[in-house]
């Protein structure tokens, strides 16, 4: 099957939650299509009190090992990215019950495919942090989540910067005893809701995952007798139902 990173990308950060903030960045995955250099991704707060979370950027680069690693994305002397993806705004102050949003813009070239990961994560406001309150206020806060125990959870999502001429081709291999998926175009394809279910038996099936097929990578797996494989294959805007059955 494919690099497994994709599927490890909730990262949790606990501070210290039966009240406080609560935030939700919605999908774990984004995609920034060929024609596209802009994002909106929101953020929402179903808790009881203001969320202050700083949004962080950093690249997944694989080594020539083909173990991926996460580096800081350089920018330039007035805050913008020169070659990768940038947040802005890169603080939001996102209030209880409600939303606030951060575009994330890509600058650079876009001959290959990237891959970033974006942390969201909620803080306790200090001086440094750059937010749009004061001392005053940031004490306010401090006593407010001090009265009880709170929890603040960030959320870590997986962004793909498809290259500007992207191209699929997905070329299928079947045998009586396994099924491989090749992707011969230059950007991810998605393995959706894939699970093995029971000829046999009706809604007998196992666990539903998600695969991210990179360019140049493969997807497969070897057929159990009496099982049937159901997926979504989606290429870009096209999504296609495959059933795959053992003989």
């Amino acid at each position: 099957m494919n690099r497994g990173f994709l599927l490890s990308v909730l990262g949790l950060f606990c501070l210290s939650a039966q009240a406080g903030p609560q935030i939700n960045v919605g999908t774990v995955y984004d995609y920034l299509d060929a024609d596209k250099s802009t994002y909106l991704k929101r953020v929402f707060n179903s808790g009881d009190a203001t969320a202050f979370v700083k949004v962080n950027v950093l690249e997944i680069v694989y080594g020539d090992d083909g173990v991926p690693k996460e580096i800081p994305v350089e920018s330039a002397a007035d805050g913008a990215s020169r070659n990768g993806l940038m947040a802005s705004p890169a603080r939001l102050i996102v209030p209880a019950q409600g939303m606030q949003g951060t575009r994330l813009l890509y600058m650079g070239a876009r001959d290959r495919e990237r891959y970033f990961r974006v942390r969201f994560v909620p803080v306790v406001p200090e001086k440094e942090d750059e937010f749009s309150v004061s001392g005053e206020e940031r004490e306010d806060y401090k006593k407010a989540l001090k009265a009880g125990v709170n929890v603040m959870t960030g959320f870590g999502t997986v962004f793909f910067v498809r290259p500007k001429d992207a191209r699929f081709a997905t070329a299928i291999n079947e045998t009586d005893t396994r099924f491989e998926l090749r992707n011969n175009g230059n950007t991810v394809v998605i393995v959706d809701e894939f699970k093995s279910c029971s000829q046999a038996k009706e809604g007998d099936c196992g666990a539903t995952t998600k695969h991210h097929v990179l360019a140049g990578k493969t997807f497969a797996f070897d057929k159990e007798k009496g099982r049937e494989y159901r997926f979504f294959l989606i290429e870009g805007a096209e999504k296609k139902t495959l059933k795959i059955a053992s003989r």
